[in-house]
């Protein structure tokens, strides 16, 4: 996570995800305070586990037909808070629409190569695209007046 500070009349600061990184798994969360300079202050949050789920398949599929495939990171800073923190991290197109449209916070990021491998696999082997189903023929545009 990242903290950039403004110099704006609205606002003293900005929190952003910085980046995405592949850890260790089941590495405690921890918090670290890796960067302190005068404008820019970084933390690495470490500990978070990215989990595929089947009922998701298809936000996978959409993130890695996608030019630029995608980590999404939804982060909170409450006030009581020294440091804006994630709360969930998720490759699917699907779930970072729905969290946009609740108005969180999300961040999108470069995907690393390890988990497009990864999330590659598992779409490979858990999605099949639904077959669209082909509608009543109908002779007459529905806007006209049938006799």
């Amino acid at each position: 996570m990242q903290r950039r500070k403004l110099v704006s009349r609205w606002a003293d600061e900005v929190w952003e995800t910085h980046g995405v990184v592949v850890g260790i798994e089941g590495e405690p969360r921890t918090v670290a305070r890796i960067v302190d300079a005068d404008a820019v202050t970084q933390y690495l949050v470490s500990g978070w586990q990215l989990e595929l789920f089947h009922d998701e398949a298809e936000g996978y599929f959409l993130n890695i037909d996608a030019p630029e495939p995608r980590v999404f990171v939804m982060w909170r800073k409450d006030d009581d808070q020294d440091v804006a923190l994630p709360v969930q991290v998720s490759v699917s197109y699907n779930e970072a629409a729905r969290r946009v449209d609740s108005s969180e916070n999300v961040d999108a990021l470069p995907m690393p190569q390890d988990i497009l491998i990864w999330l590659r696999e598992y779409v490979q082997d858990n999605f099949r695209p639904k077959q669209k189903k082909k509608g009543p023929r109908r002779d007459k545009p529905s806007f006209e007046e049938r006799h």
